[in-house]
């Protein structure tokens, strides 16, 4: 049976979705909601914000919508799955209940500690003087985090006591990313991975592990943002780790949301840490990771649509994986994660020859501008990691360009 798709998004993500998806017998057309530049090539653009619920359902319906796949954490947030579970319609996504685990901090924190799940210690606050005292009393680093959605920037490392004041100042007193509280967590040291599985209920379908890298500019150096680059597989992660991962988090999490009446399905997205040789949990993700999804899914060799199939019926599947690395690397807009222009034209792109997706973009009168802060993602493959650095920082010399910047040493240190 071939099927009608429709993503939910615009990122980068979703265009590693839609790519994915344009490789299954099983898909018949591919509608993207709101879609970008580069989407366009493989789908059609349907012009609905991700945030209108009203209007995503009306068209998923009219349009006779076999699947929708959500990427944003947005549209989850906003109960856009509640909402098509109720009419019928089958979309693969948490309910708004369960996006909580992404949404709120706090619940996701609370959660570990009732169910013993592997994690920093932490306390909330919602009173900047109690949480400086707190930060004061402690040890520096301290990780302080917006208990909410921030876009993937409201994270903060402090490296110093300012460092944590200006942090809390801003999310506490100038409300940054709105109203709401803080959770300080204690410090952990260690290389970071992110481990993404695709959940329905208890059944738990692990995809292949990546890791991407936070900071602006090279040598982890300046501010968090959404992502500049990832790799997969990692290769510090062996078998024995990445299982260690599956039994004493992701499947103890899927299992406690479905003892607490919670039942998660969708993407269970597991950001973690080596710390002393163990896995522990930095945050949870309710939804494909940006810039992840785009270096996991091009080394799926099952079918993707089956895949996805499989998790919103709970299904058996077990998903087969090519063995070659692929690296990504972002352009994005001089400024960013701050204030930046759009606007700025891309050439040189029809010369790549490896997969390139498009984060931020529109396409004008034939040419690619940017119009977000992440702009491309451009990937390399190979069949060792070093290999597919050179292969993606071969293709990102052939972008021409003003007003834009990439980090030079993404999978460096492991390539």
């Amino acid at each position: 049976m071939s099927g009608k798709v429709l993503v939910v998004g615009g990122g980068g993500r979703c265009h590693a979705i839609v790519d994915a998806l344009s490789r299954s017998p099983r898909v018949s057309k591919i509608y993207s909601a709101p879609g970008n530049g580069g989407i366009s090539a493989q789908a059609e653009i349907v012009p609905v914000p991700v945030s209108d619920v009203e209007a995503l359902l009306k068209f998923a319906k009219e349009e006779g919508i076999d699947l929708t796949i959500v990427g944003p954490e947005a549209s989850l947030a906003l109960g856009i799955v509640d909402a098509f579970r109720k009419e019928g319609l089958r979309i693969f996504g948490p309910t708004k209940a369960a996006a909580r685990i992404e949404s709120s901090k706090e619940y996701a924190k609370d959660l570990m500690a009732r169910h013993n799940i592997p994690t920093a210690a932490y306390r909330t606050f919602d009173n900047f003087d109690e949480a400086l005292a707190y930060v004061k009393a402690g040890p520096i680093p301290v990780v302080i985090k917006y208990d909410g959605l921030a876009a993937g920037k409201g994270v903060v490392v402090a490296l110093t006591l300012k460092e944590a004041e200006d942090a809390l100042r801003d999310m506490l007193l100038d409300e940054t990313f709105g109203k709401g509280r803080v959770v300080i967590e204690e410090f952990l040291d260690g290389p970071e991975f992110s481990f993404m599985c695709l959940v329905n209920g208890g059944k738990v379908y692990p995809l292949a592990i990546a890791r991407d890298h936070k900071r602006a500019y090279d040598h982890d150096m300046g501010p968090n943002t959404g992502g500049m680059g990832a790799y997969s597989p990692v290769p510090f992660v062996t078998d024995e780790i990445r299982q260690t991962a599956l039994d004493t988090i992701l499947q103890p999490v899927a299992d406690a949301m479905v003892e607490e009446g919670v039942p998660f399905t969708g993407v269970l997205y597991g950001g973690l840490i080596l710390h002393n040789g163990t896995p522990k949990v930095i945050e949870f993700n309710a939804r494909f990771g940006d810039p992840e999804t785009e270096v996991v899914l091009p080394r799926l060799a099952s079918d993707f649509y089956e895949l996805i199939d499989a998790a919103v019926d709970g299904r058996d599947f077990t998903p087969e994986w090519r063995p070659e690395s692929v690296l990504g690397v972002v352009i994005a807009a001089e400024g960013y994660p701050g204030k930046y222009e759009k606007g700025h034209a891309l050439r040189g792109l029809e010369n790549i020859s490896s997969p390139v997706y498009h984060m931020g973009t529109v396409v004008r009168e034939g040419e690619v501008l940017n119009a977000g802060g992440r702009v491309l993602m451009v990937l390399g493959e190979g069949k060792t990691l070093a290999e597919a650095r050179k292969e993606a920082y071969k293709a990102v010399g052939k972008v021409e360009g003003n007003g834009f910047f990439h980090r030079s040493d993404i999978g460096a240190r492991e390539a």
